[in-house]
């Protein structure tokens, strides 16, 4: 399958600039970038789709430029919601040295920051030489600042599309790149760069675009949300177990779509995979695909294996079995409920609203159906105490075969 096939098959092609690049895609030899504002200290899971694609056009005879804009993050890509809160030169230095690293040890590629070429500019000279070649109407027919007239818009966020397209300009003229890369919101952005290219050096240049679709959960949500909140590529932000869980728990109807955009598995293994939910849906085998090549990809087998052990235990309710460190992972996945400390577990059920009377909770301790810390208690009397807790002050409650619940107490 040559490239641009592979990459309609799996779904990673929403527009591109001109028919030529399918050609150009399929010889390879391009220089190409994608970028990121620095807006946080680790990339999240929502960035994969796009670094992998950058990773296949590498694989297929491509050289990627990484940029991640610290001028850019100063100013802020307009949203749809409203203006974005303005981070600090510190913070922002910060989160480009953290990406950087980040970027370069998953995916080696070159690391470039826009704000070595814009932060000598003068007012006059970006207003004369760039300023000068964007009309207002057509900024504010592209989609990104569309969206936001009618609520408004700052002049500082208005004026992002001419930085990023200065971005495409410079690395044109530096480097030799010819492709930009992005998601389908970043249209605007990256044919608003092509525009300035051609504007300066001639409208028979040979520059492109392709943007890729935004994944999205079933119900058309931005995917790389959890419970807990975002779901970040560093193992410190997000652990190996949780980034599991979270792939695991994947859809049905969309984690084949996952399957092609987060993995490098063929199309064979992915349609026996897809077979697989339609007839064996119980077996989760896709879902646990992925989940075990996205967290091999980003940490390696041995975290990938620790995940899986964590999962286990908490299934067969052996979590005596994991050490200090993975049972901190294990219950970082639950919120936990703060209750009163010496309670009797009848009390404390109910307390921390797992049980809806006493009567109830009675009636599941005399079942054997409650679990504290790994150990059966069949007591209605036993004090649930934090001085037993297993983990940073948490108690880990069972109830049944897969229900656990997390306390902390006072």
């Amino acid at each position: 399958m040559k490239l641009f096939d592979e990459l309609k098959y799996r779904g990673l092609i929403n527009d591109v600039t001109s028919p030529q690049l399918e050609e150009k895609l399929n010889n390879g030899g391009l220089t190409f970038y994608i970028g990121t504002d620095p807006t946080g200290d680790s990339l999240h899971i929502g960035h994969y789709s796009s670094l992998l694609c950058a990773k296949r056009l590498k694989e297929h005879g491509h050289h990627p430029i990484m940029l991640v804009g610290g001028a850019t993050g100063f100013i802020g890509d307009p949203k749809a919601s409203g203006e974005r809160n303005m981070l600090t030169k510190e913070v922002l230095e910060h989160n480009y040295q953290c990406l950087s690293k980040q970027i370069e040890a998953l995916f080696g590629f070159e690391m470039v920051n826009n704000l070595d070429w814009t932060k000598d500019i003068s007012v006059i000279d970006f207003l004369r030489d760039y300023g000068k070649y964007f009309n207002v109407n057509y900024m504010i027919n592209k989609e990104t600042v569309k969206r936001r007239l009618d609520a408004g818009i700052s002049y500082t966020e208005f004026s992002y599309m001419i930085l990023q397209a200065l971005d495409f300009l410079h690395l044109y003229e530096d480097k030799g790149c010819t492709l930009q890369l992005g998601g389908q919101d970043q249209w605007g952005n990256i044919t608003s760069g092509l525009e300035l290219i051609r504007k300066k050096h001639g409208a028979d240049v040979e520059c492109y675009g392709l943007t890729m679709p935004l994944i999205t959960k079933a119900d058309g949500t931005k995917f790389g949300k959890s419970e807990s909140g975002t779901v970040w590529l560093d193992k410190h932000k997000t652990s190996a177990y949780e980034m599991y869980q979270f792939l695991v728990n994947s859809e049905d109807e969309k984690v084949i779509d996952y399957l092609k955009k987060l993995t490098f598995l063929s199309k064979e293994e992915i349609d026996a995979l897809e077979e697989k939910v339609k007839t064996e849906p119980h077996f989760r085998e896709a879902q646990k695909t992925l989940a075990k090549e996205v967290v091999t990809f980003l940490h390696g087998e041995e975290e990938y294996n620790k995940a899986l052990k964590i999962t286990n235990a908490l299934f067969k309710g052996n979590i005596k079995e994991l050490d200090a460190g993975e049972l901190q992972d294990a219950l970082k996945g639950f919120e936990a409920a703060e209750i009163a400390d010496e309670l009797t577990l009848t009390d404390t059920l109910v307390q921390a609203g797992i049980a809806s009377s006493k009567r109830e909770a009675r009636e599941w301790i005399n079942q054997g159906s409650i679990q504290i810390n790994g150990d059966k208690v069949k007591d209605v009397e036993f004090i649930v105490s934090s001085k037993n807790a297993i983990s940073k002050g948490r108690t880990l409650i069972k109830k049944g075969k897969r229900n656990y619940f997390v306390i902390s107490q006072k």
